[in-house]
């Protein structure tokens, strides 16, 4: 190996510079479109949709696997969901949250 660091950085930039005109090229193409409505609709569910994707694995997994029984996590977040709905707080629903994680953790053991 000659320069591993060197050749690191080239990829670095690289996959970087590709990223950005792949993101770009759809700005540039799109930007002089109007959206149809029946996308304008769609679009403006998949945030719920990735957040859901990323939020609910995290909850549902345990060393043993995917559990709903003895996981504190499935009722903190079912908490978490309730204060959010009704209060739309982040600082609320986080603490409702971590306070109903803490304690299913301690009630479970």
């Amino acid at each position: 190996m000659s320069d591993p660091g060197g050749k690191l950085w080239a990829v670095i930039v690289l996959v970087g510079a590709a990223n950005y005109l792949t993101r770009l090229s759809f700005i540039e193409l799109l930007s002089r479109r109007s959206v149809p409505p029946l996308v304008a609709t769609a679009l403006r569910y998949v945030a719920v949709a990735m957040l859901t994707a990323l939020v609910l694995p995290m909850v549902l997994a345990t060393p043993a696997g995917l559990a709903l029984a003895g996981n504190p996590r499935v009722p903190a977040a079912i908490v978490a969901g309730v204060v959010a709905y009704f209060t739309r707080s982040m600082p609320w629903t986080l603490a409702a949250g971590m306070g109903a994680l803490w304690g299913w953790q301690a009630v479970l053991g």
